[in-house]
């Protein structure tokens, strides 16, 4: 039999436990892992059947300035250099189809001052497209 004291230390003990599960950290969705490659600047290459345009977005969710519109068989570049975003922040580009959805590229590539560019393809139609980093 359990005393009324024994309870109440149970309690106490469960209850410190549950606060101790509650307050541990998840377990992190995906490893970090550094961005390669490391560019100064992000192209995206529209190969879609559809009029887009594109930011570029951090693993934080900063956002650039979104380029204009334009359409198949055109591409435009962002120079990060004339973004917000300080040397070393990963960034990839978050692509919106004109009348369809918003995607995001494959991957994340590292910003560095180096004059080089990151060039990226988007490809599909306004509703199921990809954005692949071309290798």
């Amino acid at each position: 039999m359990t005393s009324r004291t024994g309870r109440m230390a149970l309690a106490l003990v469960g209850s410190a436990g549950l606060v101790g599960a509650l307050a541990a950290p998840a377990a992190a969705a995906e490893p970090e892992t550094l961005a390669t490659p490391c560019v100064q600047k992000v192209s995206v290459v529209n190969n879609g059947g559809f009029v887009m345009n594109f930011q570029l977005t951090t693993r934080d969710g900063q956002l650039s300035a979104p380029t204009d519109d334009y359409p198949i068989n055109q591409w435009r570049i962002v120079d990060l250099a004339s973004t917000p975003f300080a040397e070393g922040v990963d960034v990839r580009p978050l692509v919106h189809a004109q009348a369809g959805n918003t995607v995001p590229g494959n991957v994340f590539v590292s910003y560095c001052a180096n004059g080089q560019t990151a060039t990226y393809t988007a490809s599909g139609t306004t509703l199921n497209y990809s954005v692949t980093l071309l290798t």
